[in-house]
């Protein structure tokens, strides 16, 4: 009898033990498949983790599209610069904007503002870090790279907007990633009338016009016109040959030495002068 006991009590210890072990191995079990397979073989390393303060400060330094860095050769124009790509020298041009001339072969000289733009992205540009970012067109017909050009992580294009240096032009889609952000920063520019448009007329969307760019001249005056500081209308004829008269409410009337002296507008009008525009 007692021997039939302790046998009972021998089987009733083990199926005991048998459920603890399987509760075990369900519950470890259950664990495990909330991984995935790839952090059971591989675990994540706690010590690289970032938090997510970390990762969002991380997404706003590193810029979105990929740019690449470039030697600078020389710069050609206010939008265009030479530089070398495995080891061949590449014109690049900017996007999205256009700066007046300054050495243009179909043209007498340069644009009015033309040299301001060239004289400024060779400053910016000196000793600087030279990056371009390529959109979906890469050339143009000329062969020229198509690119946004960036210095020590300025945006080139944005930076001669905001002098009044150059206008945005030259908008064919698809190449028109940074198209709002440029036309918003021209608008602030041309609001604040600096650089090109300063001069009424002078950029337009077609082009520059440097007719509307009034020129005054210091001229030695002669014996038929002295100058008199009672020249109530001073008349000037500009670089281009166009007769122009200044009243002294006028932005270029302090500065202008007058080839003629007019009593009034109507007399000066008479002589064939225009009336300044500023």
């Amino acid at each position: 009898m007692r021997i039939k006991l302790y046998t009972w009590f021998l089987v009733l210890v083990l199926v005991l033990a048998g459920c603890s072990l399987d509760e075990s191995s369900s519950t470890v079990t259950e664990n495990n498949s909330t991984k995935s397979v790839q952090e059971l073989v591989d675990p994540p390393d706690e010590s690289s983790s970032k938090t997510e303060t970390e990762t969002e400060n991380l997404e706003e330094t590193e810029p979105e599209y990929e740019r690449t860095e470039v030697p600078l050769v020389r710069v050609i124009d206010g939008d265009t610069i030479k530089v070398i790509i495995n080891n061949k020298e590449e014109n690049i041009r900017f996007l999205l904007v256009d700066t007046p001339e300054t050495n243009h072969p179909r043209m007498d000289g340069p644009q009015p503002f033309g040299p301001e733009a060239k004289k400024f992205m060779e400053e910016f540009m000196e000793d600087g870090k030279v990056e371009i970012e390529l959109d979906v067109s890469e050339r143009d017909h000329y062969g020229r790279i198509l690119a946004y050009v960036f210095v020590n992580g300025l945006s080139a294009q944005e930076e001669l907007l905001k002098r009044g240096l150059a206008r945005v032009a030259y908008i064919f889609p698809p190449n028109t990633r940074y198209v709002d952000t440029y036309q918003a920063i021209q608008k602030k520019a041309q609001a604040e009338g600096i650089g090109i448009w300063s001069v009424e007329n002078y950029a337009q969307e077609d082009g520059f016009f440097p007719e509307y760019v009034e020129d005054p001249v210091a001229v030695v005056p002669t014996e038929e016109n002295p100058v008199s500081e009672s020249c109530k209308v001073k008349g000037n004829i500009s670089s281009s040959g166009e007769k122009i008269y200044h009243v002294k409410t006028g932005a270029y009337y302090d500065r202008t030495i007058p080839e003629a002296c007019f009593n009034s507008e109507e007399e000066a009008e008479k002589a064939g002068y225009r009336k300044s525009m500023r």
